[in-house]
């Protein structure tokens, strides 16, 4: 899996007591295919149906049962090989695996191990600092998930749920790129963000359907490769990060105290924050691979590759440009907006045809600070592109204030309602009537000499005279009509 791939930056160095260190990071994601079946029989995939109640004789490994291929399964992993700009090899081998573990039925995992159906890609972050960096993806192979064990409902036994046995996995193997938590979490959340917008994997890593492996190890910088560690099915990106870091402080520790790290698979405790040993770390020939004789060698054409290609969606980088160019999007909007395809969408049909600027004002500012409170994503917030576009619709038009949107958007929240039909009923548009404003400007300039004196000397507090048009109006009054008055009255400059 290491190749010497990337040259180190010196601010991703760690510091230990005796010197700086290289971290050195690859990640191995098993990611759940979304298919109505398993990889192997037409079991149902859902998830949280009762124990054992998915599971066909095929994924019990009842004697005689032959496997067959889904082809769904098939379309969905080059799909992912398509999106992460990777080798879709047409002619790729099932190999078995053999371990023994309680919730593995056939005593073997249907895998790929050296004829994989997708082979060398490379995924792109985006970096907070504003840099970038390409993750190199070594291969993508599918293979069949194990069951589940569970220890806690028998004081004296443990239990096996096999619904989830021989669900199609795609095991995306990446080079060792990564050099900190950082930009492991950013891997993991760019490479979740693309197999959603793929539909090739919804990416609840809490159901267990994403989870990764993570080897991490250290070195002097220059020196050959360290001894790796691999911390198996972390399920959250949090605890990636987590596990991450903690390894990278136990293994620095146990060399700058002259100690040897052992190659081994461990496990990571959320609790506690901190990994512990589960075995030693298996080689390849530790797990006999040999090709499954009930499966013949995976083959399809080019053909194939050009229509599925061909129905892909626009994916994260392509829609980040595409925001930047067609709506001025900075790259940290264009970003955030995109992490989400749903919130991608919501932004463009409230955009579409309308002041870009103002829309990603509002859908980056208010309506996502409304969706944060709730605790829901941007699209579920309880307020309709239709309904947003028509709040911009009317602050562009002059018929209502930014301030009085607010107003009304808080009442689209709570009552729903169309935001002009709200602005009618309540008397919320803007006043521009000059007559009526020039009255209220001129009794506060007659009731404030002092701010008035003031103002000769510092232009900058014209600022207070508009506050005060707008207490006195409830913030109805037109604030580019107030400023000219404004201006004209007491005979000051723009600036």
């Amino acid at each position: 899996m290491y190749k010497e791939s990337r040259e180190t930056e010196k601010k991703n160095l760690v510091q230990g007591s005796t010197g700086d260190w290289e971290v050195v990071i690859g990640l191995e994601v098993h990611a759940q295919v979304t298919s109505n079946a398993k990889l192997f029989s037409g079991s149902s995939t859902q998830f949280g149906g009762e124990p054992n109640d998915h599971v066909s004789l095929v994924d019990a490994a009842m004697p005689g049962m032959l496997p067959v291929i889904n082809e769904a399964c098939v379309h969905q992993a080059i799909r992912t090989g398509l999106g992460l700009r990777a080798k879709i090899n047409n002619r790729s081998v099932f190999d078995r695996k053999n371990y023994f573990y309680p919730d593995l039925p056939q005593g073997y995992q249907i895998s790929q191990f050296k004829h994989p159906i997708v082979g060398e890609g490379d995924v792109v972050l985006d970096l907070k600092d504003g840099t970038s960096v390409t993750i190199g993806i070594e291969r993508l192979h599918l293979e069949q998930d194990a069951g589940k064990s569970n220890h806690d409902l028998h004081p004296k036994h443990s239990v096996v749920d096999l619904n989830r046995s021989g669900v199609a996995l795609m095991e995306i193997v990446s080079y060792p790129d990564m050099r900190s938590a950082e930009e492991a979490k950013a891997y993991v959340t760019k490479l979740r963000t693309i197999l959603r917008y793929l539909g090739t994997c919804d990416g609840n890593m809490d159901e267990g359907s994403m989870r990764a492996d993570v080897n991490v190890s250290v070195r002097r910088p220059g020196d050959p490769w360290g001894t790796r560690t691999e911390t198996k099915n972390v399920n959250s990106i949090r605890f990636i990060g987590q596990a991450i870091e903690y390894e990278i402080n136990r293994q620095i520790d146990v060399l700058e105290d002259g100690g040897t790290i052992d190659q081994e698979t461990l496990l990571f405790d959320p609790k506690k924050g901190e990994t512990r040993p589960m075995r030693s770390k298996e080689e390849a020939h530790d797990y006999r691979y040999f090709p499954d004789p009930d499966l013949l060698p995976l083959e399809f054409d080019d053909e194939l590759v050009e229509k599925l290609r061909g129905e892909l969606p626009e994916l994260p980088d392509e829609k980040k440009d595409r925001f930047m160019s067609d709506y001025g999007l900075s790259p940290y909007d264009a970003e955030i907006l995109i992490a989400a395809r749903p919130s991608a969408d919501y932004f463009e049909k409230v955009a579409k045809g309308r002041d870009a600027k103002l829309a990603v004002n509002w859908v980056m500012g208010d309506l996502s600070g409304h969706a944060n409170a709730k605790g829901v994503p941007l699209h579920e917030v309880g307020v309709s592109p239709d309904q947003l576009g028509q709040l911009i619709e009317l602050i562009t038009d002059g018929t209502i204030s930014g301030k009085i949107a607010k107003d009304v958007l808080e009442i689209v929240l709570e009552e729903g309602g169309n935001p002009a039909d709200i602005v009618e009923a309540k008397g919320l548009k803007q006043m521009s009537d000059t007559g009526e404003l020039e009255t209220i400007v001129d009794d506060i300039i007659t009731n404030n000499p002092k701010q008035v004196e003031q103002l000769k000397t510092k232009p900058k507090t014209i600022g207070w005279f508009v506050g005060q048009v707008m207490q006195k109006t409830k913030g109805k009054a037109n604030p580019q009509a107030v400023n000219k008055l404004l201006q004209d009255k007491l005979e000051i400059g723009e600036g």
